[in-house]
C-alpha cells in the first residue's frame, strides 16, 4: 500500500490520524510515517485498513463468492482457506488462498495479485 493510498481509505472512514491510530492499535506517530511514506505500511495494517473500508458503512459487501467469480475448479477450491471457511469476499484477507491455481505464502506477494482482482477492487 502507497501513502497516497493510505490517505485514502483514511479519508474514506472519516477518522482523524488520531481516530486511525486508535482503531489499528499503534501510534499516531506511525500514522505519520505511514502517510508521509517515512515507514513502509506493514501488511497487517494494510489488511486491517482494507477491512475497515469495505464494512465502513454497509456491513461488507453481499456479493457473488471470489470462487464462483474466478471459476476455481473444484481442485482448487478444496484446498482453499477462503472456501473452507465460506469467506467469499474476504478472499484477500486471508493467507494461503488459492488464486490462479498458485499459492501464495508470504503477503506481499499475494497482495501483488489481490489489488488488481476484481473481487477485492469490487469490494473497495
Amino acid at each position: 500500500m502507497r501513502p497516497d493510498d493510505f490517505k485514502h481509505f483514511r479519508a474514506l472512514l472519516g477518522k482523524t490520524q488520531k481516530q486511525t491510530a486508535q482503531l489499528l492499535g499503534i501510534s499516531i506517530k506511525a500514522i505519520h510515517s505511514y502517510e508521509q511514506g517515512w515507514r513502509t505500511i506493514p501488511p497487517h495494517v494494510e489488511r486491517h485498513m482494507f477491512f475497515l473500508a469495505i464494512h465502513h458503512k454497509n456491513g461488507g459487501p453481499k456479493s457473488t463468492p471470489c470462487w464462483e467469480i474466478k471459476n476455481c475448479p473444484d481442485q482448487w477450491k478444496q484446498i482453499c482457506p477462503a472456501w473452507e471457511f465460506s469467506l467469499c469476499h474476504l478472499c484477500w484477507f486471508v493467507n494461503g488462498t488459492v488464486c490462479g491455481g498458485e499459492i501464495k505464502e508470504k503477503w506481499r506477494d499475494k497482495m501483488e495479485i489481490c489489488r488488481s482482482c476484481e473481487v477485492l477492487r469490487s469490494a473497495l
